[in-house]
Protein backbone atom coordinates (compact mmCIF):
# COMPACT_ATOMS: atom_id res chain seq x y z
CA UNK A 1 0.00 0.00 0.00
CA UNK A 2 1.15 3.52 -0.87
CA UNK A 3 2.04 6.00 1.43
CA UNK A 4 -0.93 8.26 0.03
CA UNK A 5 -3.15 5.37 0.08
CA UNK A 6 -1.87 4.51 4.02
CA UNK A 7 -2.83 8.17 4.48
CA UNK A 8 -6.14 7.76 3.47
CA UNK A 9 -7.15 5.00 5.27
CA UNK A 10 -5.97 6.26 8.17
CA UNK A 11 -8.07 9.36 8.02
CA UNK A 12 -10.86 7.70 6.82
CA UNK A 13 -10.37 5.20 10.24
CA UNK A 14 -9.70 8.38 12.18
CA UNK A 15 -12.93 9.99 10.60
CA UNK A 16 -15.23 7.07 11.25
CA UNK A 17 -14.44 7.37 14.67
CA UNK A 18 -16.51 10.58 14.09
CA UNK A 19 -19.90 8.74 15.16
CA UNK A 20 -18.44 6.56 18.05
CA UNK A 21 -21.25 8.49 19.97
CA UNK A 22 -25.17 7.40 19.53
CA UNK A 23 -27.07 9.81 17.55
CA UNK A 24 -29.66 12.71 18.25
CA UNK A 25 -32.51 13.26 20.90
CA UNK A 26 -33.68 14.02 24.29
CA UNK A 27 -36.35 11.63 25.07
CA UNK A 28 -36.38 7.77 24.97
CA UNK A 29 -38.66 7.91 21.94
CA UNK A 30 -37.31 7.84 18.72
CA UNK A 31 -37.30 11.46 16.53
CA UNK A 32 -38.49 10.78 12.93
CA UNK A 33 -36.48 12.41 10.51
CA UNK A 34 -37.32 14.15 6.91
CA UNK A 35 -36.39 10.86 4.50
CA UNK A 36 -35.26 13.47 1.97
CA UNK A 37 -33.20 14.61 4.37
CA UNK A 38 -32.14 11.21 5.66
CA UNK A 39 -30.99 9.95 1.98
CA UNK A 40 -28.85 13.11 1.54
CA UNK A 41 -27.54 12.16 4.57
CA UNK A 42 -26.69 8.21 3.42
CA UNK A 43 -23.25 9.85 1.48
CA UNK A 44 -21.82 11.56 4.71
CA UNK A 45 -22.34 8.42 6.91
CA UNK A 46 -20.76 6.16 4.11
CA UNK A 47 -17.75 8.64 3.82
CA UNK A 48 -17.25 9.37 7.40
CA UNK A 49 -18.92 6.72 9.62
CA UNK A 50 -19.47 3.44 7.55
CA UNK A 51 -15.72 1.92 8.19
CA UNK A 52 -16.38 1.55 12.21
CA UNK A 53 -19.87 1.35 12.09
CA UNK A 54 -21.03 -0.81 9.08
CA UNK A 55 -23.17 0.24 6.12
CA UNK A 56 -26.26 0.30 8.14
CA UNK A 57 -24.92 1.11 11.51
CA UNK A 58 -24.74 -2.45 12.47
CA UNK A 59 -21.15 -2.18 14.41
CA UNK A 60 -17.85 -2.91 13.88
CA UNK A 61 -14.83 -1.07 15.89
CA UNK A 62 -17.16 0.92 16.92
CA UNK A 63 -20.32 0.63 18.54
CA UNK A 64 -23.60 -0.41 16.59
CA UNK A 65 -25.43 2.99 15.58
CA UNK A 66 -28.79 1.21 14.92
CA UNK A 67 -31.66 2.49 17.60
CA UNK A 68 -29.23 4.79 19.18
CA UNK A 69 -31.40 8.01 19.20
CA UNK A 70 -32.51 8.57 22.65
CA UNK A 71 -29.95 6.30 23.71
CA UNK A 72 -27.61 7.13 27.08
CA UNK A 73 -23.98 8.40 26.25
CA UNK A 74 -21.97 4.76 26.00
CA UNK A 75 -24.25 2.76 26.97
CA UNK A 76 -23.86 -0.02 25.06
CA UNK A 77 -20.91 -2.96 26.03
CA UNK A 78 -18.48 -1.29 23.94
CA UNK A 79 -15.12 -0.12 24.67
CA UNK A 80 -15.22 3.60 25.09
CA UNK A 81 -12.81 6.23 25.78
CA UNK A 82 -12.93 7.59 29.61
CA UNK A 83 -14.50 10.78 28.01
CA UNK A 84 -17.31 9.51 26.37
CA UNK A 85 -17.89 7.38 30.00
CA UNK A 86 -17.98 10.30 31.81
CA UNK A 87 -20.02 12.41 29.47
CA UNK A 88 -23.48 11.05 31.01
CA UNK A 89 -26.77 11.94 29.06
CA UNK A 90 -28.09 10.99 25.89
CA UNK A 91 -27.61 12.01 22.03
CA UNK A 92 -30.15 14.65 21.33
CA UNK A 93 -29.68 16.04 17.74
CA UNK A 94 -28.14 19.24 19.49
CA UNK A 95 -25.51 17.61 21.60
CA UNK A 96 -24.41 15.42 18.48
CA UNK A 97 -24.72 18.40 16.27
CA UNK A 98 -22.26 20.34 18.71
CA UNK A 99 -19.94 16.75 19.23
CA UNK A 100 -19.44 16.72 15.04
CA UNK A 101 -18.45 19.66 14.84
CA UNK A 102 -15.61 20.20 17.62
CA UNK A 103 -15.33 16.79 19.36
CA UNK A 104 -12.48 17.33 21.53
CA UNK A 105 -15.07 20.71 23.03
CA UNK A 106 -17.93 18.68 24.46
CA UNK A 107 -15.81 15.55 25.67
CA UNK A 108 -12.15 16.54 26.02
CA UNK A 109 -9.69 13.56 25.54
CA UNK A 110 -12.59 11.28 23.48
CA UNK A 111 -10.01 8.96 20.36
CA UNK A 112 -12.45 11.27 17.88
CA UNK A 113 -10.71 13.81 16.09
CA UNK A 114 -12.43 14.32 12.73
CA UNK A 115 -14.88 16.86 12.54
CA UNK A 116 -18.22 17.90 10.41
CA UNK A 117 -17.44 21.60 10.15
CA UNK A 118 -20.56 22.09 7.37
CA UNK A 119 -23.91 22.60 9.04
CA UNK A 120 -25.77 21.28 6.42
CA UNK A 121 -23.76 18.19 6.22
CA UNK A 122 -24.16 17.62 9.79
CA UNK A 123 -27.74 18.06 9.72
CA UNK A 124 -27.96 15.18 6.68
CA UNK A 125 -26.12 13.30 8.57
CA UNK A 126 -28.08 13.05 11.98
CA UNK A 127 -31.44 12.97 10.05
CA UNK A 128 -29.70 9.59 8.38
CA UNK A 129 -28.90 8.14 12.21
CA UNK A 130 -32.44 9.12 13.18
CA UNK A 131 -33.87 7.19 10.60
CA UNK A 132 -32.12 4.08 11.39
CA UNK A 133 -34.45 1.15 12.75
CA UNK A 134 -34.89 1.51 16.47
CA UNK A 135 -34.40 -2.04 18.74
CA UNK A 136 -32.18 -3.45 15.99
CA UNK A 137 -30.52 -6.55 17.89
CA UNK A 138 -26.57 -6.09 17.74
CA UNK A 139 -24.90 -7.61 14.58
CA UNK A 140 -23.74 -11.52 15.98
CA UNK A 141 -20.02 -10.46 14.23
CA UNK A 142 -19.71 -7.88 16.12
CA UNK A 143 -20.39 -9.63 19.22
CA UNK A 144 -18.21 -12.33 18.26
CA UNK A 145 -15.62 -10.27 16.64
CA UNK A 146 -15.30 -12.63 13.76
CA UNK A 147 -15.21 -16.35 15.50
CA UNK A 148 -16.75 -17.52 12.08
CA UNK A 149 -13.86 -20.12 12.27
CA UNK A 150 -15.78 -22.31 14.99
CA UNK A 151 -14.76 -19.83 17.77
CA UNK A 152 -11.10 -20.27 17.22
CA UNK A 153 -10.22 -16.73 18.29
CA UNK A 154 -12.74 -15.71 20.37
CA UNK A 155 -11.61 -12.77 23.47
CA UNK A 156 -11.96 -12.12 26.85
CA UNK A 157 -15.43 -13.04 28.17
CA UNK A 158 -14.92 -16.53 26.58
CA UNK A 159 -11.49 -16.83 28.91
CA UNK A 160 -12.15 -19.04 31.79
CA UNK A 161 -9.80 -21.72 33.58
CA UNK A 162 -9.77 -24.89 31.45
CA UNK A 163 -10.87 -23.56 28.29
CA UNK A 164 -9.19 -24.79 25.41
CA UNK A 165 -8.06 -23.39 22.73
CA UNK A 166 -6.58 -24.77 18.97
CA UNK A 167 -5.92 -22.21 16.47
CA UNK A 168 -4.60 -23.11 12.88
CA UNK A 169 -2.73 -21.39 10.16
CA UNK A 170 -5.87 -22.33 8.26
CA UNK A 171 -8.31 -20.41 10.63
CA UNK A 172 -6.23 -17.02 9.51
CA UNK A 173 -8.72 -14.63 8.24
CA UNK A 174 -7.40 -12.55 4.75
CA UNK A 175 -5.87 -9.27 5.96
CA UNK A 176 -8.25 -6.18 6.49
CA UNK A 177 -6.07 -3.13 7.79
CA UNK A 178 -8.94 -1.01 7.31
CA UNK A 179 -10.89 -2.67 10.74
CA UNK A 180 -8.11 -2.61 13.00
CA UNK A 181 -8.10 -1.22 16.07
CA UNK A 182 -7.38 1.25 19.02
CA UNK A 183 -8.49 0.03 22.18
CA UNK A 184 -6.34 0.41 24.67
CA UNK A 185 -7.37 -0.98 28.66
CA UNK A 186 -7.26 1.54 31.46
CA UNK A 187 -5.80 0.23 34.65
CA UNK A 188 -7.82 0.59 38.13
CA UNK A 189 -6.68 -0.53 41.13
CA UNK A 190 -8.02 -3.83 42.21
CA UNK A 191 -11.43 -4.12 43.68
CA UNK A 192 -11.51 -5.82 46.87
CA UNK A 193 -13.55 -8.75 45.84
CA UNK A 194 -11.41 -9.26 43.07
CA UNK A 195 -9.29 -12.52 42.68
CA UNK A 196 -7.67 -14.31 39.74
CA UNK A 197 -9.63 -17.33 38.56
CA UNK A 198 -8.05 -20.62 38.39
CA UNK A 199 -9.00 -23.85 37.64
CA UNK A 200 -10.32 -26.22 40.85
CA UNK A 201 -8.44 -27.68 43.38
CA UNK A 202 -5.88 -24.61 43.04
CA UNK A 203 -5.11 -22.00 45.45
CA UNK A 204 -3.85 -18.60 44.32
CA UNK A 205 -1.84 -16.41 47.02
CA UNK A 206 -0.42 -12.67 47.18
CA UNK A 207 3.56 -13.46 47.36
CA UNK A 208 4.47 -10.19 46.98
CA UNK A 209 3.10 -6.44 46.71
CA UNK A 210 3.50 -3.08 46.64
CA UNK A 211 6.28 -3.46 44.02
CA UNK A 212 6.59 -0.39 40.69
CA UNK A 213 5.52 -2.93 37.83
CA UNK A 214 7.51 -6.04 38.32
CA UNK A 215 8.20 -8.05 34.68
CA UNK A 216 10.59 -11.10 34.89
CA UNK A 217 10.83 -13.32 37.54
CA UNK A 218 13.85 -15.62 38.42
CA UNK A 219 14.08 -18.03 41.34
CA UNK A 220 17.64 -18.66 42.88
CA UNK A 221 18.63 -21.71 43.79
CA UNK A 222 18.23 -21.29 47.36
CA UNK A 223 14.63 -19.94 47.06
CA UNK A 224 14.86 -16.37 46.85
CA UNK A 225 13.06 -14.56 44.03
CA UNK A 226 14.61 -11.84 41.78
CA UNK A 227 11.86 -9.71 39.98
CA UNK A 228 13.56 -6.81 37.71
CA UNK A 229 11.67 -3.48 37.89
CA UNK A 230 12.22 -1.75 34.49
CA UNK A 231 10.94 0.96 34.78
CA UNK A 232 12.48 1.49 38.21
CA UNK A 233 15.74 0.50 36.72
CA UNK A 234 16.16 -1.97 39.20
CA UNK A 235 16.12 -5.62 40.86
CA UNK A 236 14.69 -6.84 43.67
CA UNK A 237 15.01 -10.12 45.89
CA UNK A 238 12.01 -11.45 47.70
CA UNK A 239 12.78 -14.55 50.22
CA UNK A 240 10.17 -16.49 50.57
CA UNK A 241 8.42 -16.94 54.21
CA UNK A 242 8.40 -20.45 55.96
CA UNK A 243 5.50 -21.66 54.17
CA UNK A 244 6.40 -20.22 50.91
CA UNK A 245 3.51 -18.48 50.25
CA UNK A 246 4.16 -15.06 50.39
CA UNK A 247 7.15 -13.25 50.70
CA UNK A 248 8.63 -12.25 53.92
CA UNK A 249 11.68 -9.80 52.78
CA UNK A 250 11.86 -7.82 50.00
CA UNK A 251 15.24 -6.02 49.35
CA UNK A 252 16.56 -3.74 46.73
CA UNK A 253 19.71 -6.10 44.74
CA UNK A 254 20.68 -3.53 42.45
CA UNK A 255 19.81 0.19 41.31
CA UNK A 256 21.09 1.95 38.27
CA UNK A 257 20.33 0.11 35.42
CA UNK A 258 19.19 0.34 31.87
CA UNK A 259 15.36 -1.16 31.67
CA UNK A 260 16.70 -4.79 33.12
CA UNK A 261 14.56 -7.17 31.71
CA UNK A 262 15.36 -11.07 31.54
CA UNK A 263 17.77 -12.44 34.33
CA UNK A 264 19.54 -15.67 34.35
CA UNK A 265 22.22 -17.39 37.40
CA UNK A 266 25.28 -19.40 35.97
CA UNK A 267 26.61 -21.84 36.03
CA UNK A 268 23.62 -23.79 36.58
CA UNK A 269 23.23 -26.03 39.40
CA UNK A 270 23.33 -24.92 43.10
CA UNK A 271 26.19 -23.00 43.27
CA UNK A 272 25.97 -19.89 40.59
CA UNK A 273 28.70 -17.37 40.80
CA UNK A 274 27.52 -14.86 38.78
CA UNK A 275 23.39 -12.89 38.17
CA UNK A 276 23.50 -12.13 34.28
CA UNK A 277 21.10 -9.66 33.28
CA UNK A 278 19.32 -8.21 30.14
CA UNK A 279 19.46 -4.27 29.88
CA UNK A 280 17.75 -2.74 26.86
CA UNK A 281 21.05 -3.07 24.54
CA UNK A 282 23.41 -4.92 26.69
CA UNK A 283 23.90 -7.84 28.86
CA UNK A 284 26.13 -7.47 31.98
CA UNK A 285 26.29 -9.58 34.53
CA UNK A 286 26.70 -9.21 38.90
CA UNK A 287 29.01 -11.52 41.19
CA UNK A 288 26.63 -13.46 43.28
CA UNK A 289 27.37 -15.89 46.44
CA UNK A 290 24.11 -17.72 47.53
CA UNK A 291 21.60 -16.09 49.74
CA UNK A 292 23.08 -12.37 48.78
CA UNK A 293 20.22 -9.86 49.34
CA UNK A 294 22.79 -7.14 47.35
CA UNK A 295 24.79 -6.68 44.71
CA UNK A 296 28.68 -6.55 46.09
CA UNK A 297 29.90 -4.06 43.43
CA UNK A 298 28.66 -3.09 40.44
CA UNK A 299 28.39 -4.98 37.01
CA UNK A 300 30.54 -6.12 34.68
CA UNK A 301 30.04 -6.03 31.40
CA UNK A 302 29.59 -8.79 28.89
CA UNK A 303 27.91 -7.90 25.83
CA UNK A 304 28.56 -4.36 24.95
CA UNK A 305 26.18 -3.70 22.54
CA UNK A 306 23.39 -6.85 21.52
CA UNK A 307 22.42 -4.32 18.26
CA UNK A 308 23.05 -0.92 16.23
CA UNK A 309 19.37 0.49 17.31
CA UNK A 310 17.63 -0.20 20.64
CA UNK A 311 14.47 1.96 20.32
CA UNK A 312 10.80 0.00 19.55
CA UNK A 313 10.58 -3.30 20.92
CA UNK A 314 13.47 -3.21 24.14
CA UNK A 315 12.35 -6.35 26.61
CA UNK A 316 15.61 -8.74 26.53
CA UNK A 317 14.62 -12.06 27.70
CA UNK A 318 17.87 -14.51 28.73
CA UNK A 319 17.80 -18.45 28.81
CA UNK A 320 21.15 -20.74 29.49
CA UNK A 321 21.48 -24.05 27.45
CA UNK A 322 21.42 -27.23 28.91
CA UNK A 323 25.56 -27.80 28.64
CA UNK A 324 26.10 -23.99 29.76
CA UNK A 325 28.17 -23.30 26.50
CA UNK A 326 24.78 -20.74 25.43
CA UNK A 327 23.05 -18.12 26.43
CA UNK A 328 20.16 -17.02 23.92
CA UNK A 329 18.38 -13.65 24.27
CA UNK A 330 15.83 -12.05 21.94
CA UNK A 331 16.22 -9.14 19.89
CA UNK A 332 12.83 -7.15 19.31
CA UNK A 333 12.17 -5.54 15.92
CA UNK A 334 12.53 -1.42 15.98
CA UNK A 335 8.90 -1.21 14.02
CA UNK A 336 5.41 -2.70 13.44
CA UNK A 337 6.45 -4.20 10.03
CA UNK A 338 9.87 -2.57 8.91
CA UNK A 339 8.33 0.93 8.71
CA UNK A 340 11.29 2.48 7.73
CA UNK A 341 13.42 0.36 6.22
CA UNK A 342 14.70 0.83 2.69
CA UNK A 343 14.20 -1.14 -0.03
CA UNK A 344 17.36 -3.13 -1.53
CA UNK A 345 17.48 -5.00 -4.62
CA UNK A 346 17.16 -8.89 -3.94
CA UNK A 347 20.83 -9.31 -4.54
CA UNK A 348 21.68 -6.82 -2.07
CA UNK A 349 19.37 -8.03 0.52
CA UNK A 350 20.79 -11.85 0.27
CA UNK A 351 24.12 -10.78 0.66
CA UNK A 352 23.07 -9.18 4.12
CA UNK A 353 21.62 -12.92 4.86
CA UNK A 354 24.53 -14.73 3.86
CA UNK A 355 26.15 -12.70 6.85
CA UNK A 356 23.47 -12.26 9.29
CA UNK A 357 20.80 -15.14 8.78
CA UNK A 358 18.06 -16.26 6.47
CA UNK A 359 15.70 -12.90 6.21
CA UNK A 360 17.98 -10.83 7.96
CA UNK A 361 17.25 -7.01 8.08
CA UNK A 362 18.91 -3.88 7.53
CA UNK A 363 18.80 0.23 8.45
CA UNK A 364 16.90 0.59 11.82
CA UNK A 365 16.23 -3.20 11.59
CA UNK A 366 19.98 -4.42 11.29
CA UNK A 367 20.14 -6.75 13.70
CA UNK A 368 16.71 -6.71 15.38
CA UNK A 369 13.88 -8.99 15.04
CA UNK A 370 16.37 -12.27 15.89
CA UNK A 371 17.51 -14.25 18.54
CA UNK A 372 20.66 -14.40 19.07
CA UNK A 373 23.22 -16.68 21.21
CA UNK A 374 26.76 -15.77 23.03
CA UNK A 375 29.19 -17.44 25.10
CA UNK A 376 28.78 -16.23 28.82
CA UNK A 377 32.42 -16.20 29.70
CA UNK A 378 32.94 -14.53 26.04
CA UNK A 379 29.92 -12.25 25.13
CA UNK A 380 30.72 -12.84 21.48
CA UNK A 381 26.97 -12.83 19.66
CA UNK A 382 26.03 -15.06 16.56
CA UNK A 383 22.33 -15.27 14.90
CA UNK A 384 20.83 -17.81 16.20
CA UNK A 385 17.31 -17.18 14.43
CA UNK A 386 15.48 -14.62 12.58
CA UNK A 387 11.73 -13.17 11.14
CA UNK A 388 10.60 -13.42 14.81
CA UNK A 389 9.14 -9.95 15.30
CA UNK A 390 9.13 -9.84 19.20
CA UNK A 391 10.61 -13.00 21.34
CA UNK A 392 9.65 -11.29 24.55
CA UNK A 393 9.95 -14.47 26.84
CA UNK A 394 12.95 -16.92 26.18
CA UNK A 395 13.26 -20.49 27.79
CA UNK A 396 15.31 -23.51 27.88
CA UNK A 397 12.80 -26.52 27.54
CA UNK A 398 14.40 -28.79 30.99
CA UNK A 399 15.65 -31.83 29.93
CA UNK A 400 15.33 -31.76 25.90
CA UNK A 401 17.20 -28.42 25.47
CA UNK A 402 14.97 -26.58 22.67
CA UNK A 403 15.16 -22.82 22.94
CA UNK A 404 11.17 -21.62 22.81
CA UNK A 405 10.49 -18.07 22.35
CA UNK A 406 7.00 -16.48 23.27
CA UNK A 407 6.34 -14.15 20.33
CA UNK A 408 4.51 -10.73 19.64
CA UNK A 409 3.55 -10.66 16.13
CA UNK A 410 2.68 -7.71 14.12
CA UNK A 411 -0.49 -5.25 13.89
CA UNK A 412 -2.77 -3.73 12.26
CA UNK A 413 -4.00 -6.40 9.69
CA UNK A 414 -7.23 -6.86 11.83
CA UNK A 415 -8.78 -8.31 14.66
CA UNK A 416 -7.59 -11.72 13.77
CA UNK A 417 -4.20 -11.10 11.90
CA UNK A 418 -1.94 -11.90 13.16
CA UNK A 419 -1.93 -14.58 16.02
CA UNK A 420 0.68 -14.59 18.58
CA UNK A 421 2.68 -17.32 19.01
CA UNK A 422 4.92 -20.07 21.32
CA UNK A 423 7.17 -22.49 19.12
CA UNK A 424 10.29 -23.91 19.66
CA UNK A 425 13.20 -21.93 17.67
CA UNK A 426 15.85 -24.44 15.71
CA UNK A 427 18.94 -22.84 15.21
CA UNK A 428 19.08 -21.22 11.79
CA UNK A 429 15.22 -20.91 11.17
CA UNK A 430 13.81 -17.78 10.06
CA UNK A 431 10.22 -17.03 11.23
CA UNK A 432 9.09 -14.69 8.31
CA UNK A 433 8.74 -10.97 9.57
CA UNK A 434 8.37 -8.57 7.85
CA UNK A 435 7.80 -10.12 4.73
CA UNK A 436 5.50 -13.51 5.83
CA UNK A 437 3.61 -14.35 8.63
CA UNK A 438 2.66 -18.12 9.97
CA UNK A 439 4.36 -20.10 6.65
CA UNK A 440 3.56 -18.66 3.16
CA UNK A 441 0.89 -15.83 4.27
CA UNK A 442 2.71 -12.67 2.47
CA UNK A 443 2.18 -9.28 4.54
CA UNK A 444 0.64 -7.17 1.61
CA UNK A 445 2.06 -4.01 2.89
CA UNK A 446 5.58 -5.65 1.81
CA UNK A 447 4.04 -7.56 -1.16
CA UNK A 448 6.36 -8.77 -4.03
CA UNK A 449 9.69 -7.40 -1.96
CA UNK A 450 10.93 -10.72 -0.92
CA UNK A 451 9.76 -13.81 -3.14
CA UNK A 452 12.76 -15.65 -2.44
CA UNK A 453 11.76 -16.51 1.35
CA UNK A 454 8.47 -17.94 -0.06
CA UNK A 455 8.45 -21.54 1.50
CA UNK A 456 11.37 -20.63 3.81
CA UNK A 457 9.42 -19.56 6.61
CA UNK A 458 9.59 -21.51 9.88
CA UNK A 459 5.52 -22.17 11.14
CA UNK A 460 5.17 -21.72 14.51
CA UNK A 461 4.27 -24.96 17.08
CA UNK A 462 1.42 -22.90 19.14
CA UNK A 463 -0.68 -19.92 18.19
CA UNK A 464 -2.33 -17.55 20.36
CA UNK A 465 -5.45 -15.44 20.02
CA UNK A 466 -3.36 -12.10 17.78
CA UNK A 467 -2.81 -9.29 19.88
CA UNK A 468 -2.32 -11.40 23.17
CA UNK A 469 0.79 -9.45 23.83
CA UNK A 470 2.46 -13.22 24.34
CA UNK A 471 5.34 -12.38 27.01
CA UNK A 472 7.41 -14.57 29.42
CA UNK A 473 7.55 -18.37 29.71
CA UNK A 474 8.44 -21.02 31.91
CA UNK A 475 8.98 -24.41 32.25
CA UNK A 476 7.56 -25.97 35.74
CA UNK A 477 8.25 -29.98 36.69
CA UNK A 478 7.15 -29.68 39.86
CA UNK A 479 5.04 -31.30 42.50
CA UNK A 480 2.73 -28.55 43.62
CA UNK A 481 0.73 -29.33 40.02
CA UNK A 482 -1.04 -31.58 39.03
CA UNK A 483 0.89 -34.69 37.28
CA UNK A 484 -1.20 -34.02 33.47
CA UNK A 485 0.74 -30.09 33.85
CA UNK A 486 4.02 -31.18 34.51
CA UNK A 487 6.53 -30.35 32.18
CA UNK A 488 4.22 -27.81 30.35
CA UNK A 489 4.64 -24.91 29.33
CA UNK A 490 3.53 -21.98 31.03
CA UNK A 491 3.14 -18.42 29.78
CA UNK A 492 1.78 -14.59 30.62
CA UNK A 493 -0.61 -12.90 28.21
CA UNK A 494 -0.49 -9.12 28.79
CA UNK A 495 -3.37 -8.62 26.81
CA UNK A 496 -4.04 -6.59 23.78
CA UNK A 497 -4.23 -2.78 23.29
CA UNK A 498 -5.08 -2.57 19.32
CA UNK A 499 -7.65 -5.41 19.63
CA UNK A 500 -11.69 -4.71 19.16
CA UNK A 501 -12.76 -6.98 21.15
CA UNK A 502 -9.92 -7.52 24.05
CA UNK A 503 -8.12 -10.73 24.80
CA UNK A 504 -5.95 -11.75 27.92
CA UNK A 505 -4.85 -10.70 30.31
CA UNK A 506 -4.13 -14.16 31.39
CA UNK A 507 -1.51 -17.22 32.32
CA UNK A 508 -1.94 -19.80 29.81
CA UNK A 509 -0.61 -23.74 30.19
CA UNK A 510 1.07 -25.11 26.44
CA UNK A 511 0.79 -28.78 27.23
CA UNK A 512 3.80 -31.06 25.39
CA UNK A 513 3.94 -35.08 24.52
CA UNK A 514 6.32 -37.43 25.54
CA UNK A 515 8.83 -36.31 23.81
CA UNK A 516 8.39 -32.66 24.87
CA UNK A 517 7.16 -31.24 21.58
CA UNK A 518 3.56 -28.88 22.14
CA UNK A 519 0.20 -30.74 21.20
CA UNK A 520 -1.15 -27.39 19.26
CA UNK A 521 -3.32 -26.26 21.89
CA UNK A 522 -3.52 -24.06 24.58
CA UNK A 523 -5.39 -24.09 28.12
CA UNK A 524 -6.19 -21.03 30.19
CA UNK A 525 -5.22 -21.34 33.85
CA UNK A 526 -5.58 -17.60 35.32
CA UNK A 527 -7.79 -15.61 33.91
CA UNK A 528 -10.70 -12.82 35.56
CA UNK A 529 -8.30 -9.86 35.90
CA UNK A 530 -10.53 -8.13 33.04
CA UNK A 531 -13.85 -6.05 34.65
CA UNK A 532 -15.45 -4.74 31.51
CA UNK A 533 -14.73 -3.88 28.27
CA UNK A 534 -12.53 -0.59 28.72
CA UNK A 535 -11.10 -1.62 32.50
CA UNK A 536 -8.67 -3.97 33.69
CA UNK A 537 -6.65 -4.91 36.86
CA UNK A 538 -4.29 -7.40 36.24
CA UNK A 539 -1.64 -7.88 33.74
CA UNK A 540 0.33 -11.33 33.94
CA UNK A 541 3.63 -10.50 32.06
CA UNK A 542 5.99 -13.73 33.24
CA UNK A 543 6.00 -16.65 35.39
CA UNK A 544 8.54 -18.34 36.88
CA UNK A 545 8.64 -21.93 39.22
CA UNK A 546 9.35 -21.55 43.06
CA UNK A 547 11.53 -23.75 44.31
CA UNK A 548 8.89 -25.51 46.38
CA UNK A 549 7.24 -26.42 42.60
CA UNK A 550 4.46 -23.54 42.69
CA UNK A 551 4.25 -20.94 40.04
CA UNK A 552 4.89 -17.42 40.32
CA UNK A 553 3.20 -14.73 38.35
CA UNK A 554 4.60 -11.55 37.93
CA UNK A 555 1.45 -8.80 37.65
CA UNK A 556 2.70 -5.10 36.28
CA UNK A 557 -0.30 -3.56 36.81
CA UNK A 558 -1.26 -4.74 40.10
CA UNK A 559 2.53 -4.02 41.25
CA UNK A 560 2.18 -8.04 42.54
CA UNK A 561 3.83 -11.32 42.46
CA UNK A 562 1.08 -14.07 42.22
CA UNK A 563 1.72 -17.54 43.85
CA UNK A 564 -0.23 -20.35 42.69
CA UNK A 565 -0.53 -24.24 43.25
CA UNK A 566 -2.13 -27.03 43.58
CA UNK A 567 -3.77 -28.19 47.06
CA UNK A 568 -7.19 -30.41 45.59
CA UNK A 569 -10.57 -29.44 45.84
CA UNK A 570 -10.95 -29.65 49.87
CA UNK A 571 -8.23 -27.27 50.71
CA UNK A 572 -8.56 -24.74 47.19
CA UNK A 573 -8.93 -21.16 48.80
CA UNK A 574 -7.11 -17.83 48.85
Amino acid sequence: MSAAKRGAALFALVAATACTPSPPQSAAQPQTANAADAARGAPAYAAQCALCHGPAGAGGLGPDLRGVVGRPVAAMDFGYTPALRTLGGRWDRERLDAFLTEPQRLAPGTAMTATVPDAATRADLIAFLANLPSGAAPDPARATSARSKGGVFGGWRDDAPGRVYRISPSDLPSPAPETSANNPSRIVPRPKDAWPRVPSGFRVSLFAQGMTAPRMLQTAPNGDVFVTETDANRIRVLRPGADGRSARSNEIFAEGLAEPFGMAFYPQGPHPRWLYVAETNRIVRYAYTPGALRAAGPPEVVVARLSPTSAGHSNRDLAVSLDGRAMYTGIGSASNVADNMSRKPLAQAQAIQRREGLGATWDEEAGRARVVAFAPEVGRIRPYATGLRNCSGIAVQPRHGAVWCSTNERDRLGDDLVPDYVTRVPEGAFFGWPWWYIGDHEDPRLAGERPDLRGRVAIPDVLLQPHSASMGISFAEGARLPARWRGSAFVAEHGSWNRAQRTGPKLIRIPVDAAGAPTGEYEDVMTGFVLDEARVWGRPVSVAVAKDGALLIADDAGGVVWRLDYVGDAKAKH
